[in-house]
């Protein structure tokens, strides 16, 4: 599950917990609404952190060339 998922089980579990006066004897439906916002919490705690391991570390190497004292070649001295 993606990160869309858990927003939306957030919003529909907002919607059921907040919006809805809906009453059954059977089941209740505040208690759903919040079951379902405590796991898209959950999810994007584990997506988020599941994600920051996965960013790459890129290091940059820079490789400088000295021409000062180099000699050698046909040229002479520091010739290229």
């Amino acid at each position: 599950m993606g990160i869309g998922g858990c927003i939306a089980l957030i919003g529909v579990g907002a919607i059921l917990t907040f919006a809805t006066d809906w009453h059954s004897d059977s089941v209740n439906i505040d208690l759903v609404g919040v079951i379902m916002m405590a796991v898209g919490i959950i999810g994007i705690a584990t997506f988020t952190s599941i994600a920051r391991r996965r960013r790459a570390v890129v290091s940059e190497t820079v490789v400088q060339r000295d021409d000062r004292g180099a000699g050698g070649g046909f040229g002479g001295p520091g010739s290229y």
